[in-house]
């Protein structure tokens, strides 16, 4: 009999028609990815809801649009999606923009489709995924502002668990993954990264994880 694989829901927003198409059905092709719409611009809120996407990629030097009012409008409409920002160059004080705004992902468009996959994957696990070249001077602008905010937030309790959950993302654990090491719910995970995010006033993971590097939290860590 055969197995039926759950299939992530994929989004492109893409103006060259040629990369679009292409991209649409070289992932077509695996059988755990489906391409639900395509677009060479924005989408409005309803659209996008209707289109439930678990994963977006989105070009950041669409010619004619705000990509990143685009990205803001996506995150708006679908909260859980994951969204990937795809450039040939980009530029660290752009990638700083788009972390604020809820990105989870970055790829150099010339990256081979092995590559594309693995980050959708990643994306759709809770993963961030930065490009090597950048990651270590980001991490640190990142780290600063974290932490900055985090303070603000230094009177505020976290529970044991919440420290737990902290330190598994510092480490670059996944939802799913620290759900596994935790024996919960990747829900109860979700729930937990949520209320962290409000009690330090941050916005993405990336930013628990340079306020955890900088030392902002203590961590327990299960075994």
């Amino acid at each position: 009999m055969r197995c039926l694989v759950a299939k992530l829901r994929l989004l492109i927003i893409e103006d060259n028609p040629v990369l679009r198409e292409g991209m649409a059905a070289l992932f077509s092709q695996r059988p755990d990815l489906a391409v639900v719409t395509s677009a060479d611009s924005a989408l409005d809120l309803q659209n996008a809801r209707d289109a439930n996407p678990d994963v977006a990629l989105v070009d950041l030097g669409l010619r004619h649009r705000d990509s990143l009012r685009i990205v803001e409008t996506l995150r708006r409409a679908s909260p859980g999606v994951g969204v990937i920002v795809m450039d040939l160059l980009p530029v660290q004080e752009d990638i700083v923009e788009f972390v604020r705004a809820g990105v989870a992902g970055f790829i150099l468009k010339d990256a081979p489709i092995d590559d594309f996959v693995r980050t959708i994957r990643a994306v759709a696990e809770g993963t961030t995924v930065l490009p090597p070249p950048l990651a270590g001077t980001l991490f640190s602008q990142i780290s600063g502002q974290a932490v900055e905010r985090g303070q603000a937030a230094a009177a505020v309790r976290m529970t044991r668990r919440e420290r737990e959950i902290i330190g598994l993302i510092e480490d670059g654990f996944s939802n799913k993954e620290i759900a596994r090491r935790l024996h919960i719910a990747t829900h109860t995970v979700k729930s937990h990264v949520h209320n962290i995010l409000e009690k330090l006033a941050l916005h993405t993971r990336l930013e628990i994880a340079a306020y955890a590097h900088r030392g902002g939290a203590a961590t327990n860590r299960s075994p």
